[in-house]
């Protein structure tokens, strides 16, 4: 998970949990970003925003409109469609007016005689937005078109469900003849503004609705502009000039970061489906900061810089698109802990969970304004840069952060291991904290095999081989900085973990790791998903990889959509639960990669083709954030999580981490080589074309297809000096 409490236990743990009291699935909503600001609508483009509701427009974690809506003489138009772009740049409903009768029942205007269309984005803390209105009916018409708003000023966190005792200030509105200003002072003494501004000037405005009476010629159509502004004024007056120059910038910024990353084409339109959104999804994801790009985790709930989230996913977009790795790496170290803060979990050198900018967490109503309790993002933190080294040879951005990475490898060392037996444990050092840690941060997560939970400080499985993974970048970072001695000490320490986490956790009963040691070092005697990260960076012996696999490939852990998060044998399983026995792409992605590092590459295409199934039956092929962990029946989609967050990013780079898992992709940097290790295909994929795969200043074109029971790779265009090398 990326925040807090999802499945909340009944008493005794912080409220940071998301109530699932409506479905996002049921709503299926519309959702837009840029930089700190998203947006929920509905399928007409409207938001609603009921208890429990997310829809709305957000700006740094604060609902800055809660409610929008437009009807036609009173009337709420009726939906043709709504499509969002494969790009994700904007969001377009097209709309018509239901039969309209006067006060005596009488048919004035028949159904289907006004088209509606709405075109919006997100651009600059801004959403614009272009509304058609088009007349298809014989005669002249006169209509009335209301848009009707409202803004909250609800911090995200009371959105989620959280409650306060005291609020801030709602202003009275201010109203020209073509804008309304709605103001709030919380009670952090900020100010928070939403403009909304209008073109042309409509026929009334008031605090609360614009309405236009306009009367349209048969085939005449009416362009209205309105603009919604968080906390700024407009650069260009608003209207059709500032529509359309907005909406130019915006195009071009996706198309400019976007087009960093290779592109993927397959002999399957429907993979291809799956492709394009994925990658549409982590760019709209991604923001801007002042150290590069950031992917930003989820939407609704997590649409802010989480520290495990950007990792992951910069971890499996790496042979990708680098870039996106060089910014997590230099913006997580530019907000590294360098001090004790016990309410926000920080220790010096820890990396960073989760930052918040909303009134709740300035004033520390909640934890979250800068929060370090995860106990994975450090050792995942140098991790990914030793990947990233070896990805891109970029030694000067490892020289500019080592004294992040030599901070992250004392904490470690110095509070990561809190009693001294050689394993990294996390306990909360508040009540306000969470209460685990890992990434499956759900109160009742952790727990032993009779159900009991488990007590902290706690040992988890994963956050051993996150270690091992660091110490082995250590390794070789040091190599590359010339300073051997200390490579090899961090050398030996990976031997020493990997022979000591083998004696400790490995389970033979089990077939698998154990899921972690609670705070007396008695193991949680547990299967779960945990263990098949144990692959992802070699910590796992190789007799014990197959052993491992086959109990992850079971039938009670593997659902045939991917693996459960703990299978069905499992004492607190439950298929609807958030972390005990649901499946979760990302977390799919990491044991595939595992995987294919031992050989396994058939078992890893096994859970592409489960994820691919699943994407099939899912709205935009998007995959969300988790789903649940009911067994795939024929003819038949998975089950849907009621809560979770779409798109997600590194549910998102799911499908792109698993592209790399079949072929094998390596980079070797020093000799420009690009390696494809025993590669294979998933049964739905005959052919696979990569563009623009780049390396140190070249980049290839490559072709990967079937040639009787062997993927063949062909090279479709070099430029530069790059080498293309097939084991088979």
């Amino acid at each position: 998970m990326s925040s807090a409490i999802a499945d909340a236990p009944v008493s005794g743990a912080p409220e940071y949990f998301i109530p699932a009291a409506n479905s996002l699935q049921e709503r299926r909503p519309n959702t837009l970003k840029h930089g700190d600001t998203f947006a929920v609508f509905d399928h007409n483009g409207d938001a609603y925003s009921g208890p429990g509701s997310p829809e709305g427009l957000f700006h740094r974690d604060t609902r800055h409109l809660s409610h929008l809506s437009v009807t036609i003489n009173s009337a709420r138009p009726m939906l043709l469609s709504s499509t969002l772009r494969d790009d994700n740049a904007t969001l377009t409903c097209d709309l018509t007016n239901p039969d309209i009768l006067n006060a005596n029942g009488a048919l004035i205007l028949p159904h289907d005689s006004i088209h509606l269309r709405r075109s919006r984005f997100l651009w600059n803390g801004s959403c614009y937005e272009r509304l058609l209105v088009r007349s298809f009916h014989e005669k002249p018409q006169r209509v009335e078109i209301s848009i009707a708003f409202a803004a909250d000023f609800a911090d995200l966190f009371e959105v989620r469900g959280k409650v306060r005792k005291h609020r801030g200030q709602l202003h009275p509105a201010e109203t020209t003849r073509h804008e309304v200003r709605l103001r709030y002072t919380g009670l952090d003494a900020l100010e928070r503004t939403t403009r909304i501004g209008f073109d042309p000037v409509p026929s009334r405005l008031t605090d609360t609705s614009a309405v236009y009476e306009i009367v349209l010629a048969p085939g005449e159509s009416r362009s209205l502009f309105f603009e919604i502004n968080c906390q700024r004024e407009p650069v260009v007056p608003i209207g059709h000039r500032s529509f359309f120059f907005a909406l130019r910038d915006a195009r071009r910024a996706l198309r400019a970061s976007s087009g960093r990353a290779a592109s993927i084409m397959t002999s399957n339109e429907v993979f291809n489906e799956v492709a394009r959104r994925s990658i549409s999804d982590l760019y709209m994801l991604i923001t801007d900061t002042n150290e590069g790009p950031y992917p930003y985790a989820g939407i609704p709930w997590f649409s802010t810089a989480f520290g495990r989230d950007a990792l992951i996913t910069a971890l499996e977009t790496l042979w990708l698109d680098a870039e996106i790795a060089r910014g997590v790496l230099a913006h997580l170290a530019a907000n590294q802990a360098k001090d004790f803060d016990p309410l926000s979990d920080a220790e010096p050198g820890k990396i960073l969970h989760e930052v918040r900018f909303g009134e709740m967490a300035e004033l520390r109503e909640v934890p979250f304004r800068r929060y370090y309790g995860s106990v994975d993002s450090t050792p995942l933190f140098v991790m990914l840069a030793g990947k990233y080294l070896q990805r891109t040879g970029d030694l000067a951005t490892i020289r500019k952060i080592w004294p992040n990475i030599e901070a992250a490898l004392k904490w470690i060392d110095d509070h990561g291991d809190r009693d001294g037996d050689g394993f990294l444990e996390y306990g909360r050092r508040t009540e306000d904290g969470l209460i685990n840690q890992g990434w499956k941060d759900s109160h009742d997560s952790v727990f032993h095999a009779d159900g009991t939970l488990a007590k902290g400080p706690i040992a988890i499985a994963e956050v051993q081989a996150y270690v091992y993974g660091a110490w082995e970048a250590a390794a070789l970072m040091l190599r590359v900085l010339g300073q051997e001695d200390r490579a090899l000490e961090f050398t030996q320490r990976t031997d020493d973990l990997r022979y000591r986490f083998d004696q400790v956790f490995f389970d033979e009963e089990l077939g698998s790791y154990v899921l972690a040691l609670d705070r007396d070092k008695k193991p949680c005697r547990v299967r779960s998903s945990n263990a098949g990260h144990a692959l992802l960076t070699g910590l796992a012996f190789p007799e014990r990889a197959g052993t491992v696999i086959k109990t992850l490939m079971g039938g009670s852990s593997y659902s045939g959509w991917g693996i459960r998060t703990v299978p069905t044998t499992e004492s607190r399983y439950n298929p609807m639960s958030y972390h005990n026995g649901s499946v979760w792409p990302h977390d799919n992605a990491l044991i595939a990669l595992g995987m294919a590092r031992y050989g396994y590459r058939q078992e890893a295409a096994r859970i592409f083709e489960g994820l691919f199934a699943a994407s099939t039956y899912i709205d935009l092929r998007r995959l969300p954030e988790l789903f649940c962990g009911f067994p795939r029946q024929r003819a038949q989609g998975p089950t849907f999580y009621p809560v979770a967050c779409i798109p997600q990013a590194w549910a998102a780079a799911a499908p792109v981490s698993l592209i790399q898992s079949c072929l094998g992709i390596e980079f070797q940097t020093k000799s420009m080589q690009i390696t494809f290790d025993t590669p294979f295909l998933p049964d739905f994929l005959d052919e696979l074309e990569i563009k623009n795969l780049g390396i140190g200043l070249g980049s290839v074109d490559v072709a990967a297809y079937r040639s009787g029971s062997r993927v063949m790779i062909d090279v479709l265009e070099r430029r530069g000096s790059v080498r293309v090398v097939t084991l088979i």
